[in-house]
């Protein structure tokens, strides 16, 4: 019989591989724009689902899980300023959010 947890955790880590490596020009407010989340959006589900299993997990590590790398460092390497057209789209897209 196939372990489902273990095709969700392999779905999953080819997500963030995807995002990470594949697709690094994808902003995260595009994400949060189009899809309601993104990669700190991962973290934080990453996080509360730590805790909830009892594991201690803070932000910064959560997100060090999801980036591949320390956040400051994927923001340096990655990240560009919202336009203004990405703002007003964040702005509208709000209430879908995860």
């Amino acid at each position: 019989m196939v372990d489902t947890v273990q095709l969700e955790a392999a779905a999953f880590r080819r997500l963030l591989r995807h995002l990470n490596q594949e697709r690094t020009d994808v902003q995260n407010i595009d994400l949060m724009i189009l899809a309601g989340f993104c990669r700190n959006c991962l973290a934080d589900w990453y996080r509360e689902a730590a805790q909830e299993a009892g594991v201690p997990l803070d932000k910064e590590q959560a997100r060090g899980a999801i980036y591949g790398m320390p956040f400051a460092e994927w923001k340096a390497r990655h990240q560009a300023e919202a336009t203004p057209e990405q703002l007003a789209a964040f702005e509208a897209s709000r209430g879908r959010h995860g």
